[in-house]
C-alpha cells in the first residue's frame, strides 16, 4: 500500500537534514545510550487545543502510561489551531520541530514534501496495522506512496434534520438526490417560517459531495502534474444541483451566499432551519446551544444521486513522527498506542470525534444513538480525502473554490463561468509548485 516518497520529497528531505543535524542538540528528544529503553528521555509532543475540551486527564493518563511502558516521559505542548500552521512551519525551516505532533490532514502534503515527516509506513506494515484503519483516513496521510501521517480522528459531514418537522409532515429521510429535493419542496411549502436546506457560500466542503457524487474531481494527478478538474462536465453537473438547491429550488436564502458551517449552525439552534449540512462534532453543540431541541434532531447521511452515499471529505487529525526526533523508534510506538487500541476509542469518546481504525468505527457504526451512527455510516462507507499535495493547502488558503461558490449563489457568475475561473486559479497554483 505505501511505497518510498516520491522524488520531490527525497530532494527536500536533503536540505533538511542539514538543518536537522544542527537542531538535534537543541530540540526533541534528549541523548543518551538508553535509545530503545526510554531511560530518563523525553518525548516532545505538539497537540492542538480545543478538539477535546478537557483534554489534560487524557494526556496525563497517556504520559502515565506510556512512562510505565517505555520509561520515557512525554512533554505535551498545546497550541491553538489558528496559530499551528506558522509554528510547523517556522520550526520546519529551523529544524525545531517537536518528535510527535497533531496534524492536520490537509497539511500532511506540505509537511511531508518539504522533507519534515517520517514515512511510517515500514512501521504500519511490521506492526501488522496495514488493513486496520479507514481508506479515507490513509490517503489523507499518504503523499507519493509515502504515509506521513498516522490516522488519529476524524469527522464527516451529513445531515442534521428536525425529527419532529420531519414526524409532522410524514417524511422519511431522503436515500437520493431527487429525494432531498421532494423532501425540501414538501418543507417549503408546508412550513414557509422554516428554511428547507439553507447553503453556505463560504464552505467548500459540502461542494465536494455533489463534485464526487455527480462522477467529477477536485483535481486529478498525471505523472508529477496535477490539473484542476472543477470545470469538467461532471463536476459542472455536482455544482450545479447544489447551487440549485438554493437558486432553482428555493431551500435556502440569499443572504447565506456569505455564510461559513458556524452560520447554518446557529441558523439551526435558532429554529429557523428544518436540515443543513453538518458536522459529526456539531450535534453535541446544537443541543448545548438549543436545550429545547432534545429529542427533536436527527441525522441522516448525505445520500448520493440514484444510490449509496455521496462521497465526503473526511476532515481530522493524523499523528507525525518529525525527522529531527532521535529516537524515531521510540516516537512511533507514542504514535501506535494514542491511534490504535483504548487511548484511540477513549480520545474519539471524549472529543465527539471518529477514531481512525476499521474496528472501532464498526463499533460506532452499530451505535443505538441516532447522532453518532448515520455519521459513522458516512465515514465508513464513504470518507475521501481531498488531494493530498502542498499545493491544495495554498488553493484552500486563497478560498477559491468558496469564491467560486459565492459567485454562483449571488448571481454574479454562471456555473460554468464561475468553474472555469476557480480551475484557471489551480491550475495556476498547481503549476507553480511543479
Amino acid at each position: 500500500m505505501w511505497s518510498m516518497p516520491g522524488s520531490r520529497s527525497v530532494r527536500r528531505t536533503v536540505a533538511l537534514a542539514a538543518a536537522a543535524a544542527l537542531a538535534l542538540a537543541g530540540c526533541g528528544s534528549q541523548s543518551g545510550d538508553d535509545a530503545g529503553a526510554g531511560g530518563d528521555r523525553t518525548l516532545t509532543v505538539w497537540i492542538m487545543e480545543g478538539t477535546n475540551p478537557d483534554s489534560q486527564p487524557f494526556f496525563d493518563e497517556l504520559s502515565a502510561a506510556f512512562q510505565q511502558r517505555t520509561g520515557a516521559a512525554l512533554d505535551v505542548q498545546f497550541m491553538q489551531w489558528g496559530a499551528a500552521k506558522d509554528r510547523f512551519t517556522t520550526a520546519i525551516a529551523g529544524g525545531t520541530t517537536p518528535d510527535v505532533a497533531e496534524v492536520g490532514t490537509t497539511w500532511v502534503g506540505e509537511f511531508g514534501d518539504s522533507g519534515a515527516l517520517v514515512d511510517l509506513g515500514p512501521r504500519v506494515q511490521e506492526a501488522g496495522l496495514i488493513d486496520s484503519f479507514l481508506p479515507g483516513l490513509v490517503e489523507a496521510g499518504t503523499l507519493d506512496g509515502a504515509l506521513y501521517g498516522m490516522p488519529w480522528y476524524a469527522g464527516v459531514r451529513s445531515v442534521v434534520y428536525r425529527t419532529d418537522v420531519f414526524a409532522e409532515l410524514g417524511l422519511q429521510p431522503p436515500t437520493t438526490w431527487d429525494e432531498l429535493v421532494a423532501v425540501g419542496r414538501r418543507i417549503k411549502e408546508a412550513r414557509p417560517d422554516l428554511l428547507p436546506l439553507p447553503i453556505a457560500g463560504d464552505n467548500e466542503f459540502i461542494v465536494y459531495p455533489f463534485l464526487w457524487g455527480a462522477g467529477g474531481e477536485i483535481a486529478t494527478k498525471n505523472g508529477e502534474t496535477w490539473t484542476s478538474g472543477v470545470d469538467s462536465p461532471q463536476s459542472r453537473a455536482g455544482i450545479q444541483f447544489y447551487a440549485d438547491l438554493a437558486l432553482e429550488h428555493g431551500f435556502s436564502t440569499p443572504a447565506a451566499a456569505t455564510w461559513r458551517e458556524t452560520d447554518l449552525r446557529d441558523s439551526f439552534t435558532k429554529g429557523q432551519s428544518a436540515m443543513i449540512f453538518s458536522g459529526s462534532w456539531t450535534p453535541k453543540a446544537i443541543l448545548e446551544a438549543a436545550p429545547d431541541l432534545e429529542g427533536k434532531i436527527g441525522v441522516f447521511p448525505l445520500p448520493g444521486p440514484n444510490v449509496g452515499l455521496a462521497p465526503t471529505v473526511v476532515g481530522g487529525s493524523v499523528l507525525s513522527v518529525f525527522e529531527t526526533a532521535q529516537d524515531q523508534d521510540l516516537a512511533w510506538q507514542l504514535v501506535e498506542m494514542m491511534s490504535t487500541g483504548e487511548f484511540a476509542a477513549k480520545w474519539a469518546e471524549e472529543s465527539s470525534y471518529f477514531p481512525g481504525t476499521r474496528e472501532l468505527m464498526d463499533e460506532a457504526v452499530q451505535s443505538p444513538d441516532p447522532l453518532v451512527a448515520p455519521f459513522a455510516q458516512q465515514m465508513a462507507e464513504a470518507g475521501r480525502s481531498v488531494p493530498v499535495t502542498p499545493e491544495f493547502g495554498q488553493i484552500q488558503g486563497k478560498k477559491t473554490i468558496a469564491a467560486m461558490m459565492r459567485s454562483i449563489l449571488t448571481g454574479e457568475a454562471t456555473v460554468e463561468q464561475a468553474t472555469a475561473t476557480a480551475a484557471a486559479e489551480m491550475n495556476e497554483i498547481f503549476a507553480s509548485g511543479a
